[in-house]
């Protein structure tokens, strides 16, 4: 059996990994090959092009990636279409993926897409695109599902890898042993693990913590850095703002910083979600260019109320979020300090937090590995 996959940067790298290897389980003499990064090698896929490739973000930034792009997508239609695979699995990426799968399945090829757009968030036009473009979408939260039912496309829930893979039993002492940390209260700090975020929200987050460590001796920082470059940005940032002798620093490690925490303040993203599964009461901000912004409110584009995905998962917003303008030091320390002054409302949290990892813990690498097996048959 041959399986061809495409991931689009870190995030779909591991997804794509975990699917790799809960296949060879299955079927262990498969031919694995794609756009993949070291994740999906390691589990034995071969790579014909960095998933690192399709890492482009924004409305405006991507444009001038399009040719480079545009040639990668045509020489993968060539290459498919010359060998077929028996299935293509697109992980995320959608803008590269969906036309991809167009024209892997017009020459004949079952298609599935890993992850579902968000087409309840906004692009909800992109519906049809799915519709076109793949046989199943294997979706990774509760409610996507009934959304492709509704319009008659075929879709499966498989739940979150990460939730699966997520410590369910956190000592965090332990935590703060291994990371140097005594005393409390413990503040992770996390401004994203790009240039553009931690460029954006840094020096946010940096005079945050000012505000939060004039106010309190005993607070500590501790802040992952995903790169060596990003940890020499965010040492100048640190020290910009007057706070560096707060802060420790570590390369990566970015769920063990958040174990160690009681509090977390981070970019809204991948590492919000992690937060919740670990079961962390967390402030979140999130900071696009201003021309994206723009063109997002002109066109109303964004159809949620909010954008940290936790929020859009539980009853009620249990994430106080802070988008562009509102992203302020004073009001992400507030946010910060308002939690730290309630310990009932963190144990609210918490429980609420810990009822939706079982929700999304039901073993996605296997049922992901299950769907793909049953459309290539």
């Amino acid at each position: 059996m041959k399986i061809a996959l495409v991931a689009g940067e870190a995030s779909g790298d591991l997804l794509g990994a975990g699917l790799i290897r809960a296949l060879r389980k299955r079927v262990p003499d498969a031919k694995i090959e794609g756009v993949a990064g070291p994740a999906m090698m390691a589990a034995g896929c071969s790579r014909l092009a960095d998933a690192e490739a399709l890492a482009v973000m924004g409305l405006i930034e991507p444009l001038a990636e399009i040719p480079r792009l545009l040639r990668l997508r045509r020489s993968l239609v060539r290459r498919w279409s010359a060998a077929p695979p028996d299935v293509f699995v697109g992980i995320d990426a959608p803008d590269f993926n969906f036309g991809l799968e167009k024209r892997l399945r017009r020459a004949g090829i079952r298609t599935v897409h890993y992850v579902s757009p968000t087409v309840w968030a906004w692009r909800a036009g992109r519906i049809n695109t799915v519709r076109q473009a793949a046989d199943v979408v294997l979706c990774i939260l509760p409610f996507e599902k009934a959304i492709y039912d509704e319009h008659g496309i075929s879709a499966v829930f498989v739940g979150h890898p990460r939730a699966d893979s997520i410590p369910t039993d956190i000592d965090v002492a332990s935590a703060r042993q291994m990371l140097g940390i005594t005393g409390g209260p413990v503040v992770a700090v996390l401004p994203g693990s790009r240039d553009t975020e931690v460029s954006r929200l840094g020096p946010l987050f940096a005079a945050a913590a000012r505000r939060l460590a004039d106010a309190d001796s005993a607070i500590t920082f501790i802040v992952p850095a995903a790169t060596p470059g990003l940890r020499k940005i965010i040492e100048a940032q640190l020290a910009e703002a007057g706070v560096a002798e707060r802060f420790t620093i570590t390369d990566g490690d970015s769920i063990e910083v958040m174990a160690a925490a009681d509090i977390v303040l981070l970019a809204s993203g991948t590492a919000a979600l992690e937060s919740a599964l670990l079961c962390k009461p967390t402030v979140a901000a999130y900071c696009v260019a201003p021309l994206t912004a723009a063109i997002v409110r002109m066109f109303k584009l964004l159809k949620l109320d909010y954008v940290t995905m936790p929020n859009m998962l539980t009853e009620t917003p249990l994430i106080p979020e802070f988008i562009q303008e509102a992203a302020t030091p004073d009001a992400l320390a507030a946010a910060v300090r308002a939690l730290l002054d309630d310990p009932d409302r963190r144990q609210y949290i918490t429980q609420q937090f810990a009822a939706l990892r079982e929700k999304l813990a039901i073993g996605a690498n296997e049922r992901a590995a299950e769907a793909v097996l049953e459309l290539a048959k």
